[in-house]
């Protein structure tokens, strides 16, 4: 716990606004919670988590085979836990990026993919503009909202990519208020556009 928490956990400041440190710890929270429900271990369901999103301090389309990566080869992990467990961990990092098509390999990856999701409207409008701030900084107001909106649907919309493995009532109620703002796309137009001024202010 200590070694996760003072040296894993903070490296995520160096991440967009999207992926900071209060991220990781809302997955954390959340995985445990969901973990609660199953015959698992939690230290592992921790150490996942912490591990989760590392990778994109490498790459963001293979963050997740980095992460995984990362955590396999980790010294100190290496000291706590055995072959299979490492193995498991590593790829339930590896398995839980929202755009993956096959469900993950094990109840591990399952439970980290669905604390990752956090379908709060809200908070997935926020996280969103702030992606966009960080990676499109070419963009001026009009094309981050465009581009925002545009991935939402792609995302999060009633025929997008994004699959609940577990299906927990938070996560399946936050899908369908999305899906429900999304039937009016100038009212969803008009939150990104406060949270887009709240964040430039």
């Amino acid at each position: 716990m200590d070694y996760l928490t003072h040296q894993i956990i903070p490296q995520y400041i160096n991440l967009d606004a999207a992926h900071q440190i209060d991220h990781v710890e809302q997955v954390i929270h959340d995985a445990l919670k969901i973990a609660r429900e199953h015959n698992v271990n939690l230290d592992m369901v921790y150490v996942i988590a912490c591990f989760h999103d590392l990778g994109l301090l490498v790459d963001r389309k293979l963050h997740h085979m980095i992460g995984g990566k990362m955590l396999e080869d980790d010294r100190m992990i290496q000291s706590y836990f055995d072959h299979e467990e490492i193995k498991i961990m590593k790829e339930a990092v590896e398995d839980h990026r929202a755009s993956n098509e096959h469900p993950p390999r094990s109840i591990y990856g399952k439970i980290i993919a669905e604390a990752d999701r956090n379908l709060d409207p809200m908070t997935i409008f926020k996280r969103t503009i702030q992606y966009g701030l960080k990676h499109s900084k070419d963009f001026d107001k009009n094309e981050q909202l465009e581009r925002a909106y545009d991935h939402i649907v792609e995302k999060y919309g009633s025929n997008g990519y994004l699959k609940l493995w577990l299906n927990t009532e938070q996560n399946s109620l936050g899908l369908k208020k999305i899906h429900m703002l999304l039937e009016d796309k100038s009212h969803v137009m008009h939150i990104l556009n406060q949270i887009y001024d709240e964040i430039e202010k």
